[in-house]
This record gives structure tokens, C-alpha cells and sequence, in this order.
């Protein structure tokens, strides 16, 4: 008999009692001195040194389509492989390399699976595979080496696909976790390339479009044996969409790499952020609009730095007189842009969580978002920032007034500092245990030495 379904009430339940540090600030102080941090401090891990025991018998592989990009999944994703190695707990992590091969560190293998020359572009730096099966025999290998309890693939894509076969070849309990709305990108892009026909006309086949998309998106989560999402709306609908049980999946933040030690500016114009990808659904162009805004109410002491890299490059680039675009930004040149913001804005209503938002409120800096995304990451508004339906005025407010940027900003660091990575993945492997479909597993897992 499966577990009893878990929905989004009982999940954060189940989140809340298993990692409560996630709701209450617990991270140690950051020392003023970007340099001076040890590797574990600047981590965040060593102020969990009394967290429940995790058990190190749970054997978990990670298929995931992103872990080298510049994107909140890859993020995720060396997070995930960072936590097991510092808990010595066994784990393996399948993602795209330039080359087949396998490597180890402590408790942590990962396996490489180069891409053929068959494989297809779907986003700046997302690619997929239609013969990436090709690696299966080999893998499987591997794996069997690893004896997995547990296979995790993070999205409908080439080593999802890939993970999904894998799992019901060797009987292995399976896991998808949900990260991204694919289907309303769908909608937006398609939307943008529509854009020579009659908004109505657009509008309708975008809706078809996100429609389909997600009936699609749906049919594959329905494969796994429970499934995870990173907000209680999106949890909801996959235990309604799919009738499996569906978990929590938060998100957090490495408040030791981005923190406002790493600022440097003293003065200067008032700098409004935004770091992410550069495309259509995240709907950019509405910086112009803000940009013309702030000059007809008499502001032109500030710039308009976004961080990234799409397909609206070219157009902001073009159209933001007051924009600077230096790309996508890496390590402490991240940091350092983060601290150097005054005003982080993320006018993006589609995103499952946000976690550029999260690393933004990391370094001190006060955001606006949409209610949707306030509500997805839990940001109060008025406290650390604002939920804004009218971003201008809210941008407008926070520009005047240096004091409320500060507070704002004291604010978004202690909410982000209760949002440790390490209290993500010691939920998420409470809930592996909890929502392991099979009894007979449970109990291995439990007994074996």
C-alpha cells in the first residue's frame, strides 16, 4: 500500500517539523570580511552541526538537465551535490559533460554523458538530446555499481527522459521535481513570435499553446512515483493533475556567498537590478516602461543593471537608454553586482520560485516583485520589500528614501539567512523517506549495514 497523498497543507506540515530552521533565522553572522571566510563558514553548513540525523544509508541519484549553467536549477543542482558531499552521504548526479566519463569526491560520483551532435538548442544554454538513450547500457552499469535507492530527475527533458528509463528498468522508486513553467513559456514565446497578429488573435493561441504544453508536462510527472515542487501552489496542482503524491520542494540560499560584505560602492547613481535570464517571459521590456516612468517624475540619478543573458538582449540593449547589460556574471563578480545594488526588481510573474530574488535579499538589497512571486518565495510585503502590482510607484518609493532602503535591506538579509540550503536538502531527505512508495524499500533502507 503507497503513502497516504501528501498535498500542500500536509507538505508544509511536514516542512515545518522537519526543517523549521527554514522559518526562523538561524544562520550564524557573516563576518564583514568577504576574504576572511573559511570555506565551510562561507557555505553556510557548519551552523547546522546539531541538525537531526539524516540517514547515510539513503543511496540518491540526480538526473538533472542543467548543473553547469547559469540558471536556478543548475544552482540547485550543485547545491544538492555540495550538501551530500559535506554529509558523506551516497550520492550520484548525471548531468551533461563534454565527455562520457565518471569521477568521485568523498561520497559523491558523478557521470558525464556527452550530447551528440543530434541535439537541439531550447534556450540559451538548455539543450536536448533525441539520442542521448544511447548512453543507457553503459549507464546502467554504473548504477547498478551505486545501487541506488532512489532516482530524482529534475525536469521532462533528455536525463529526465533518460532517468525515467532507467528507473523502471532496474525497479528503482522514481522522483520528479518540478522547476520550471514550461508551459506559460511556451505561451510568451510563442506570443512574441505571433506578435505581427491581432492581440486577441495572439492571446488565444498562446492559451492553446500553454495548454497543450502542460497537458504534456503532466503526462510525464505522472510517470514518477511521487513528485515535488518548490511552492504549495504548483504542489497542488500536480497531486490534483497527476494523483500521486506531491511534496515540498523549497528553495534556499548560500548566504555566505552572496552577502553585503561584497559592496563597494559608497555612492553614485541609485542602481534598480535585475539578474536572470533575458527572455520574453520574463517581461522585461516593462524596464523601458519604468525607465520613462522615472524620468517624467524627474529621476535621472540612476541605471538599470541587468544581469544575463536571451534573446532580449539585443532589444533592452537597444531601448534602455540608462541600461547596462554586462552578461551573465559568475562567482564573486555576481556577489559583487548583487551588494552593489540599492533595488533589486523582478517583474517576472511566471517563475515557479524566484531564486534570484533570494540571493538579491542574500546581499542586503530590497526587492520588488509581483504578488505572485511574493507569494511563491513568502516575502511579506512592506517588510523586506515590496509586492507591487504598480512596480514604478513601489521603485519610486524606495528611491527616495534612504532610510527605508536600508531597513528594507537589514530586513531581505535575515529573511534569506533562514532560507539555508542545508535545511532544504535535509527536508527534502526526510521527505524521500516519508514518500518512498515502496515498504519493502523503507525497510532496507532502515536495516541495511
Amino acid at each position: 500500500m503507497g503513502p497516504r497523498p501528501i498535498t500542500a497543507g500536509s507538505a508544509f506540515s511536514i516542512f515545518s517539523t522537519t526543517a523549521g530552521r527554514l522559518t526562523s533565522s538561524t544562520v550564524s553572522p557573516i563576518t564583514s570580511s568577504a576574504a576572511n571566510r573559511s570555506e565551510p563558514a562561507r557555505r553556510g553548513y557548519d551552523v547546522f552541526c546539531g541538525a537531526p540525523f539524516l540517514s547515510p544509508q539513503l543511496r540518491v541519484v540526480l538526473f538533472t538537465d542543467s548543473f553547469n549553467e547559469a540558471n536556478g536549477l543548475a544552482t540547485l543542482s550543485r547545491e544538492f551535490a555540495a550538501f551530500a558531499e559535506h554529509r558523506q552521504l551516497p550520492f550520484c548526479c548525471v548531468h551533461a559533460g563534454a565527455e562520457r566519463r565518471v569521477s568521485s569526491r568523498d561520497s559523491v560520483i558523478t557521470l558525464e554523458l556527452n550530447r551528440s551532435w543530434a541535439s537541439f538548442r531550447l534556450d540559451r544554454d538548455l539543450y536536448c538530446d533525441p539520442l542521448l538513450s544511447r548512453h543507457r547500457n553503459w549507464l546502467i552499469d554504473r548504477l547498478l555499481e551505486f545501487r541506488p535507492d532512489l532516482i530524482h530527475v529534475t525536469s521532462p527533458g533528455d536525463f529526465g527522459v533518460l532517468g525515467f528509463w532507467i528507473s523502471k528498468s532496474l525497479g528503482i522508486p522514481l522522483a520528479a521535481s518540478w522547476h520550471t513553467n514550461l508551459h506559460q513559456y511556451a505561451s510568451e514565446r510563442l506570443q512574441k513570435v505571433l506578435s505581427f497578429l491581432p492581440r486577441a488573435v495572439r492571446a488565444g493561441t498562446g492559451a492553446a499553446a500553454e495548454n497543450l504544453s502542460l497537458n504534456a508536462a503532466m503526462r510525464f510527472y505522472r510517470l514518477a512515483d511521487f513528485v515535488l515542487a518548490p511552492n504549495a501552489e504548483m504542489v497542488d496542482q500536480l497531486h490534483r493533475r497527476t494523483q500521486k503524491p506531491a511534496c515540498l520542494m523549497a528553495h534556499g540560499v548560500d548566504a555566505g556567498r552572496f552577502s553585503p560584505a561584497w559592496r563597494k560602492r559608497t555612492n553614485g547613481p541609485c542602481t534598480i537590478g535585475y539578474v536572470g535570464r533575458l527572455t520574453p517571459e520574463k517581461n522585461l521590456r516593462w524596464f523601458r516602461d519604468l525607465e520613462r516612468d522615472l524620468l517624467a517624475a524627474g529621476q535621472r540619478d540612476f541605471r538599470l543593471l541587468l544581469v544575463g543573458d536571451g534573446s532580449e538582449y539585443a532589444w533592452l540593449k537597444r531601448n534602455l537608454q540608462f541600461g547596462e547589460l554586462p552578461g551573465v556574471l559568475r562567482g564573486d563578480s555576481l556577489a559583487a553586482a548583487y551588494a552593489d545594488m540599492d533595488i533589486f526588481v523582478f517583474p517576472s510573474r511566471t517563475d515557479t520560485f524566484g531564486l534570484a530574488v533570494l540571493e538579491a535579499m542574500a546581499s542586503g538589497v530590497p526587492v520588488v516583485v509581483s504578488p505572485e512571486t511574493g507569494a511563491r518565495v513568502q516575502i511579506q510585503n512592506g517588510v523586506a520589500g515590496f509586492l507591487a502590482k504598480d512596480f514604478t510607484e513601489s521603485v519610486l518609493r524606495l528611491m527616495r528614501n534612504e532610510a527605508l532602503r536600508h531597513r528594507m535591506g537589514v530586513e531581505a538579509r535575515r529573511f534569506a539567512c533562514s532560507r539555508d540550503w542545508a535545511a532544504v536538502f535535509e527536508a527534502l531527505y526526510q521527505t524521500y523517506e516519508a514518500a518512498l512508495p515502496k515498504r519493502d524499500v523503507r525497510n532496507r533502507i532502515k536495516t541495511k549495514t
